[in-house]
């Protein structure tokens, strides 16, 4: 059940067969449109030729800020986030031996899986429930107390990128996120 942000087949974007593509969306995932920040991957991938964390890791910083302000610019600051960019494939290349699911994918619980992505640069609380729903909902990654860790984010609220499998989907958390700014809460509430 990849992510779609239209209503025919995504399951060859990149975010849905590559974790670091969707690792830096989510990175992305912020003061932009959802459908922007996940467009990014790969505009990424075509510049550079692969998501390679350790690859990234490895280049001067000011040149992954030329590749993401090239137009299209991959972020609304794409200086900024170049250079978050850049940190948070430095700490997956050195804590996770430049293999992103291995954030995951050794058995631990959720507790120890959200720990981990909050000592990624650019990840805070939101972003990394954010991303244990989306590995549950989407990809059926479910480390034990999953839903509980990710809470409100696994619930079936159409709150977040963890519920968008179609267009439609898309417009229901759009119109859901509207709500709730014009109620004065946030899509945490």
């Amino acid at each position: 059940m990849p992510i779609s942000f239209t209503d025919e087949d995504s399951s060859g974007e990149l975010y849905n067969i590559d974790f670091n593509a969707l690792v830096i969306a989510m990175l992305l995932d912020q003061q932009i449109p959802i459908t922007w920040a996940f467009a990014g991957p790969g505009r990424l991938h075509d510049r550079l030729g692969h998501l390679d964390p350790a690859q990234i890791a490895a280049m001067d910083p000011e040149a992954l800020v030329e590749v993401a302000c090239t137009k299209p610019a991959v972020h609304r600051y794409p200086a900024v986030m170049a250079r978050r960019l850049h940190e948070l494939c430095g700490a997956i290349a050195t804590n996770h031996d430049g293999d992103v699911s291995a954030i995951w994918n050794d058995g631990a619980p959720a507790a120890a899986v959200m720990k981990r992505l909050l000592e990624l640069p650019g990840y805070g609380e939101e972003k990394a429930k954010i991303l244990v729903a989306i590995l549950g909902k989407r990809f059926g990654i479910k480390p034990k107390g999953w839903k509980s860790i990710c809470d409100p984010f696994g619930d079936s609220q159409p709150r977040s990128v963890a519920d968008i499998g179609s267009k439609t989907d898309l417009k229901r958390v759009k119109e859901w996120k509207a709500a709730q700014r014009a109620a004065g809460k946030s899509k945490q509430d």
